[in-house]
């Protein structure tokens, strides 16, 4: 499986943005989701999750509420929508796929894929 993250880019304080993690080669309709972000100079850190079957979301506390995750299994594609973003999403945004579920993955957690980053800037 290859993935591939899109959607980054510079946007103000207070601003939107919507990620895109494409995946070709198999399909994801069987495999859970997971966002990672990793901001300069820190470790990566685990940011959304959803489950395959159950389409069960889970968030990192710091961006409950303003990330909403989803996908669409037609497409092979997972999103991760961001609203009302603050100098601390700052971050390389990555997306990865695994058989296994984990609510909430530790940034040593072993992933069965790992895409493609994509750098979102957030300016005050």
């Amino acid at each position: 499986v290859q993935l591939q993250a899109s959607g980054g880019g510079l946007v103000h304080v207070g601003g939107s943005l919507r990620l895109s993690c494409a995946a070709s080669g198999r399909t994801l309709s069987r495999y859970h989701m997971y966002w990672f972000r990793q901001a300069p100079g820190k470790e990566r850190k685990f940011v959304s999750a959803i489950n395959w079957r159950f389409s069960i979301a889970s968030h990192a506390d710091s961006v409950k509420g303003r990330f909403t995750i989803s996908r669409d299994n037609a497409n092979n594609t997972v999103y991760l929508q961001m609203n009302n973003l603050k100098g601390e999403d700052t971050a390389v945004y990555y997306c990865a796929a695994d058989r296994n579920w984990t609510s909430r993955p530790s940034s040593a957690h072993a992933m069965d894929y790992w895409g493609t980053g994509t750098l979102v800037t957030v300016s005050s």
